[in-house]
This record gives C-alpha cells, sequence and structure tokens, in this order.
C-alpha cells in the first residue's frame, strides 16, 4: 500500500512513521470511541498542537498529490494510520479547515474503514480484561 513514485513513498513512510510514534496529546486527550458522534470537549493547547500537525500534513499531501487520498488516486499505508485519527475528529466534533474536513468525510466513506467501524459497534461496550486495575 505504499506509492509507487520514489518522492510519494518516502513521504508516506515519514508520516505513517509519524503517526506510528508521535501525537500522544491527541491520542490521550481524544481516545478513540466509535460510539459517541461529535461529543464536544474542551481540547487543551497540547492536542490542538497535534491536530494542527495533523491537517498540516494532510493539506501538504493533498496539494502535493492532488488527492482524493493523501498520495493521490489509491489508498496508501499512510490513509490507514490516519483513519483512527478521522474517527477522533468525528466522535468529538474536532473542527477543522475546509480541505482536511473534505479528506475526512472521505476516509469516513472507506469501504474498509466502514467495515472496521461496523465490526466495532458489535463488540461489547466493556471489555473485561481491560476494566483489571494495575
Amino acid at each position: 500500500m505504499y506509492p509507487l513514485d520514489r518522492m510519494a513513498r518516502a513521504r508516506c513512510r515519514s508520516i505513517s512513521g509519524e503517526m506510528h510514534s508521535g501525537f500522544s496529546a491527541l491520542r490521550s486527550s481524544l481516545p478513540m470511541n466509535l460510539r459517541v458522534e461529535a461529543r464536544r470537549i474542551a481540547i487543551w493547547s497540547a492536542a490542538q498542537a497535534d491536530i494542527d500537525r495533523i491537517t498540516e500534513i494532510w493539506r501538504d499531501c493533498l496539494d502535493t498529490w492532488k488527492g482524493p487520498w493523501l498520495f493521490g488516486r489509491k489508498p496508501t499505508i499512510a490513509d490507514a494510520m490516519y483513519a483512527p485519527v478521522v474517527t477522533r475528529f468525528r466522535s468529538y466534533g474536532v473542527q477543522v479547515d475546509p480541505v482536511s474536513a473534505a479528506y475526512c468525510t472521505h476516509v469516513w466513506q472507506w469501504p474498509d474503514l466502514a467495515e472496521w467501524v461496523a465490526a466495532a459497534q458489535l463488540e461489547p461496550e466493556l471489555i473485561d480484561e481491560l476494566e483489571v486495575e494495575f
């Protein structure tokens, strides 16, 4: 799922790595929750900085590779890596610029993401193993 173009592939690997290892404020402030939509919460400055960086990445890629996916006409590993961010933005009603909002809508309509979300909806709300206090 990497782009064939060498420059696009390098950028894809870079932003995928950044997603994998970064954005800890976003992850802790807006935990993934597919059971809510547009829940308004206060977004702390560190989480907002992560949101700003993510949307900067998206705008840059969409401008460079002309979308609708981050690297052109086909979804890549980067789109898969950022799909959970799209769900977080939706869950917490995060407002983003129009280009990023259009990308979020496109990703939300991705059949692979829809399948994942549907499967998640079938899971029990409480998973006993995760409720153990350490």
